[in-house]
């Protein structure tokens, strides 16, 4: 089984808020966005609340 690189509790760095605010004004869904990010769907929630951020529904 391969393992699962995990990024537990890592601080965001301004590359990466960059990127989220550049994707979320694109009108990426979630899970494309912590694909991008490599980050998981919470982590990437949280920051775009902290942050003022919608990210889009996917329907």
């Amino acid at each position: 089984m391969a393992e699962k690189f995990e990024r537990h509790r890592q601080p965001w760095t301004s590359d990466e808020i960059q990127k989220l605010h550049r994707l979320a004004a694109k009108g990426m869904g979630l899970k494309a966005i912590s694909k991008a990010l490599t980050r998981s769907e919470e982590s990437i929630q949280a920051r775009a609340k902290q942050d003022g951020l919608k990210i889009s529904k996917l329907r």
